[in-house]
């Protein structure tokens, strides 16, 4: 069995799509995910405010402190400001 890693991308289409209203098999079949508990996981991960968890590459979950809480708080900032970048830019691009 192999671990599928998506983009950055499509984590937050996911999220705009879930947020719209969109079945989870919608979006699977949209976003080409496989596993509908990704999709459920990345919707908690959105409801609980943890965004840090989107740039998590499969395995390094970022235990015992290894994660953003370790960065200063203007590298924290600064990675919020890339993410709602990708988020505007990806909203903008869906609409049209």
């Amino acid at each position: 069995m192999v671990k599928k890693a998506y983009p950055l991308e499509t984590k937050l289409a996911c999220i705009e799509m879930k947020k719209a209203g969109q079945s989870t098999k919608n979006i699977m079949a949209t976003l080409g995910i496989t596993n509908k508990s990704q999709v459920y996981t990345w919707w908690k991960w959105y409801q609980d405010n943890e965004l840090y968890r989107f740039y998590q590459p499969v395995g390094k979950q970022y235990t015992y402190g290894k994660g953003l809480e370790e960065l200063s708080e203007l590298d924290q900032l600064k990675l919020q400001v890339k993410l709602l970048k990708k988020y505007r830019r990806l909203r903008r691009n869906s609409t049209k």
